[in-house]
């Protein structure tokens, strides 16, 4: 058993870092068109651009924009992508994600 010494906390822009990767890791979907390893120094200082993290508690909301292949069922890219950020969100930070919004802005052709 461990014990409790302090406490952790844990920033909003990196879990959007963290859900931001795991983005990248679904095929047929992107946060946006540059890819997240281009410019990931700029990222992780200012947050991630089609992510918004919101931490209450332990309990974690991520909200994404995405872009969806052309041709590929959005009901379906969407859900493997919430099952992913969750899984992924949730093993490397150890927080609860309680809901992941997913919004479909555009679609890539």
């Amino acid at each position: 058993m461990a014990d409790n010494i302090g406490e952790i906390r844990i920033a909003d822009n990196v879990v959007a870092v963290v859900a931001g990767v795991a983005v990248e890791e679904v095929s047929d979907v992107s946060v946006r068109s540059g890819g997240l390893y281009q410019d990931l120094a700029k990222k992780i200082q200012g947050g991630m651009k089609g992510i918004n993290v919101s931490i209450l508690d332990g309990r974690v909301t991520i909200d994404l924009r995405i872009s969806v292949r052309y041709g590929v069922p959005i009901h379906h890219a969407c859900n493997t992508l919430q099952k992913k950020v969750k899984e992924t969100v949730e093993h490397i930070t150890g927080l609860f994600v309680e809901a992941i919004n997913v919004r479909v802005d555009t679609i890539e052709l």
